[in-house]
């Protein structure tokens, strides 16, 4: 069965991807997204609607034009053509004011497929009749026809705009032009759509610089190409008239570190994985980096012009890990490309700017401007120069910005092309001069009023990083304090090994420990030395790293301690197990068990003044301190639960009442009780929770 995307399917009927959705949602049609694969017949469907004009309600929306009667009634100023005998399907567009493509478009979408240089048929113009609200006829106009035409042409008319495809009323048979309104998006009040910003990852020689020169060289404004400041890091890219920023940031590392300054740069990942090699190690990093992240992923399979290219492996293996091709029926998006070709590259922008759409990135251009630094260096001629991404409000020549540990006046400003510019909006990738030192990159900055209110802000953010060091994840010993906070519902973890072997004895004995109640989630495995990615991708996940006869180089151990991230190694696998499972049972919420450790029956009701009711008791079995939860029965039923008020033994005071003895007892905010009633006093225990392991 022939199958066609939804977004496939809204470029046809001139629709976007929102209004298709909402036409299968009316329809009482399920789809996961616009990448979702809907069958011929589905897609007719949708195709009558329009046609059809039928909206949610089952009632015809009727567009009709000034001067015109009753809904339904034919236009009385419908516009009339005359053709030639001679004349194609290209020139009744140009005489209606439409492009040959789009009269050839709604002939294809009604089952003809003819080009535009050819002659048409009665059958043909009937359709483009219908679908532009006009009359055709052939050969040349009478004298009463040319003034009709002329009149008709001099009224104020109102046609339907580009895209919107008006039908035939099929019950009444006259001719009414149907459209469907496009949906109004809900906005904040000053938030605009931006463009998209994206970063490229994968394994080092997968292609991921080759894909970003080849969209650089081919796709960035023309003219503005040979002015590319190579070290800015971040330029724009047109594409369809939409504008998109790539991010060239050095790798996944990078990226994550980024977010654990709490940043929040990147919209969509891209994933390069080479057809010919497949998914490695550093794909898989790269993958957990973004998943950490939390922004959409779209994978580009590149290479795939070389003879041993096997992207359907590459397929299996994202799927393996998690990342389902759409057209499997997941939610990633995958594209096969060539970056030395440049094969595939077209699709995978207009995928770019398929995820971006529906997304509805937003941001508002009359807010402070604020953004984060994506680089910084010190030039010797310069000084202080800083790449940042505009991501909210305006920025402008001359604004006081501050870092969390810079600050300045902006005295210059650098596009992507390198060109001086005096303001810059949302999702714009700028550099700066003007700072008085080097921020670090990942650091957010926002426009203050005076340059006092940035010196003093800097000096009060360095001065709380000095007294407190970043903490970003947290030792085994704290997990049960973290429980009880509901600040750790999992368990996170790196695992690295020194053989795979290792690592899937490892990975399978860590899952079999997960629970119900309390999980493990591997955020990353991998064999081979423990490195700063893995402590980084760590300390933002709030994960542990766990190590199997390897060791952390160097730069991770500096790093784990600076981030609080604990490494705990092992050469034996039991060691570790015994470890995981303590924490995970001081993570698990304890077992409450109720005890009924007392109980007595009212035989008497007495009445005190100022006191009330008090009930006249016998104890039959247990204790009852005066400090225990009780309840009240009445026929196997509880009527009450709650507190004691008071307890006497005769005229005395007591703590407490044992089996055998009479006692009086008072109830807080409870005098409803009655000669019979059964008295439960009761505690509840928590008991702690063992793994069966």
């Amino acid at each position: 069965m022939n199958k066609i995307r939804v977004y496939e399917l809204g470029k046809l009927l001139g629709k976007t991807n929102q209004e298709v959705l909402d036409i299968l949602k009316n329809l009482n049609i399920e789809v996961k997204s616009h990448m979702s694969s809907i069958d011929v017949e589905t897609a007719q469907l949708v195709e009558d609607y329009i046609n059809g004009g039928v909206n949610k309600h089952g009632a015809l929306d009727v567009f009709q034009k000034p001067g015109s009667q009753e809904k339904g009634e034919t236009d009385k100023r419908m516009e009339i053509i005359f053709i030639g005998e001679s004349e194609t399907v290209g020139d009744i567009a140009k005489k209606l004011g439409r492009t040959p493509s789009e009269v050839v478009k709604i002939l294809i979408d009604e089952g003809f497929m003819i080009p535009a240089n050819s002659a048409p048929t009665d059958d043909v113009l009937t359709v483009i009749s219908v679908a532009f609200n006009c009359e055709i006829k052939r050969g040349a106009p009478t004298s009463e026809e040319a003034n009709t035409a002329a009149g008709a042409a001099s009224a104020e008319t109102s046609y339907p705009a580009s895209g919107e495809i008006e039908g035939k009323d099929k019950n009444s048979g006259e001719q009414a032009p149907h459209v469907i309104a496009k949906k109004p998006k809900v906005t904040a009040k000053d938030a605009k759509l931006r463009s998209p910003i994206v970063t490229v990852m994968g394994h080092v020689d997968h292609g991921k610089t080759t894909l970003l020169d080849f969209i650089r060289k081919t796709r960035v404004t023309e003219g503005e190409a040979g002015g590319i400041t190579q070290h800015i890091g971040a330029y724009k890219v047109n594409y369809n008239d939409n504008q998109i920023v790539f991010l060239d940031t050095p790798g996944h590392e990078a990226f994550t570190a980024m977010r654990a300054r709490g940043a929040s740069v990147t919209d969509i990942a891209i994933l390069v994985v080479a057809a010919d090699d497949g998914v490695k190690p550093q794909t898989l990093e790269a993958m957990n980096h973004a998943k950490a992240a939390g922004v959409p992923i779209i994978v580009a399979i590149n290479k795939i012009d070389k003879p041993d290219a096997k992207p359907e492996r590459v397929r299996q293996q994202m799927s393996d890990y998690g990342l389902v091709p759409e057209e499997w029926g997941g939610d990633t998006i995958m594209v096969e490309l060539s970056a030395k070709t440049g094969d595939g590259i077209d699709q995978l922008l207009e995928m770019v700017l398929l995820v971006a759409e529906m997304s509805e990135f937003k941001a508002s251009d009359t807010a402070p401007a604020e953004g984060i630094v994506v680089e910084a260096n010190l030039d010797k001629g310069k000084g202080p120069v800083a790449t940042v991404i505009i991501q909210q409000g305006t920025l402008k020549r001359g604004n006081i910005i501050a870092t969390q540990t810079s600050w300045g006046k902006i005295r210059a400003m650098l596009d992507d092309s390198g060109k001086a510019i005096d303001s810059a909006g949302p999702s714009t990738p700028v550099e700066l001069l003007g700072l008085e030192n080097v921020p670090m990159p990942g650091e957010i900055f926002h426009t203050l009023t005076s340059e006092r209110e940035a010196r003093d802000l800097v000096n009060i953010t360095s001065h709380k990083e000095d007294q407190v060091q970043t903490r970003g994840s947290f030792t085994l010993e704290e997990l049960y304090d973290k429980m009880q906070l509901d600040e750790t519902p999992q368990l996170n973890i790196v695992l690295k090994c020194d053989v795979q072997g290792s690592l899937e004895a490892f990975h399978s004995t860590l899952m079999k420990m997960s629970t119900d109640e309390v999980r493990i989630n591997i955020i990353h495995e991998g064999v081979g030395r423990i490195s700063g990615s893995d402590v980084t991708l760590a300390s933002v996940s709030n994960a542990i790293i766990i190590g199997f006869n390897v060791r952390p180089d160097a730069n991770a151990k500096k790093l784990s301690e600076h981030e609080g991230v604990q490494i705990r190694m092992y050469r034996v696998i039991y060691d570790m197990q015994e470890d995981i499972k303590a924490s995970l049972e001081g993570m698990l919420a304890p077992t409450m068990r109720e005890i009924i450790v007392g109980q007595a029956e009212i035989r008497m009701i007495f009445k005190l003044p100022k006191i009330g009711k008090i009930a006249g008791c016998f104890m039959q079995e247990g204790v009852i301190k005066r400090s225990t939860k009780v309840r009240v029965v009445r026929d196997g039923i509880v009527i009450w639960d709650g507190s004691l008020s008071g307890m006497r033994h005769f005229k005395e005071d007591v703590r407490e009442i044992a089996a055998g003895n009479e006692c009086g007892l008072s109830f807080s905010g409870f005098q409803d009780f009655r000669e019979g009633d059964i008295v439960e006093a009761y505690e509840i225990l928590s008991e702690k929770k063992t793994l069966d392991i």
